[in-house]
């Protein structure tokens, strides 16, 4: 028996106005994904498969349509309930990696701690088994600039998973990397969905590292192709 989807996905639409002109970002788009998935987004640029991304994430809102994921409908929660929603439920990875350059890779991984109600021996716990878990328990001292792109990609997993999320959402994680640091983050992320039991979606152009997924959906022009 299937288990019942972590995120579903109704009638999604998202339109942009440039001007006098209407882009349709998503068109009517539908999906299940289900816990434990690694669910690799593909299309081409425009496509569509950020803007899909970042409405699970709670990061953008569509312009019609529903987005559930467990058992909130996140396309009706307020702006301030969104936010502590995200805090919560969804650990972002992006291309650009967003660590704090003048804060230590401890201190990056520590951040999203600091939103939540909890004691300093707590939060270090915390910081130290997502470091680990990541393979830069060694490097938690070491500035991003003393680091490798691979190894700044992993410290932004690390941030990523550090309040224990429900998903991983990333988006070209490894655009900006070596083909084996690529290999590295990507297998970290498989990892993560098949022994920690996180539902990972990934935005990639890349065929190569959609073969770490799960599943492979294609997006065109703001619709799932069959």
């Amino acid at each position: 028996m299937q288990p019942e989807p972590i995120v579903t996905i109704s009638n999604l639409s998202k339109i942009y106005h440039q001007g006098e002109t209407e882009v349709r970002a998503l068109d009517s788009v539908s999906l299940d994904i289900r816990p434990h998935e690694f669910l690799t987004l593909m299309g081409p640029s425009g496509s569509g498969k950020s803007t899909l991304l970042h409405i699970m994430a709670g990061i953008d809102r569509p312009t019609s349509g529903k987005c559930r994921v467990g058992n909130v409908m996140v396309t009706d929660l307020d702006d301030s309930q969104l936010a502590d929603w995200r805090n919560q439920t969804v650990g972002f990875v992006f291309q650009s990696f967003n660590l704090i350059p003048v804060l230590t890779a401890y201190e990056n991984v520590e951040l999203p701690l600091l939103l939540m109600k909890l004691g300093s021996s707590e939060r270090k716990k915390l910081v130290h088994t997502a470091l680990e878990l990541v393979g830069l328990a060694d490097r938690a001292r070491h500035l991003p600039r003393q680091m490798s792109g691979g190894q700044e990609q992993r410290v932004a997993i690390a941030r990523a998973i550090v309040t224990d999320p429900k998903l991983i959402v990333a988006d070209e994680p490894t655009g900006n990397l070596d083909s084996v640091s690529a290999d590295a983050v990507l297998a970290i992320l498989r990892t993560l969905s098949t022994e920690a039991g996180k539902t990972v979606i990934m935005v990639t152009h890349d065929p190569r590292a959609a073969e770490y997924g799960t599943r492979s959906i294609h997006l065109e022009k703001g619709r799932l192709r069959d």
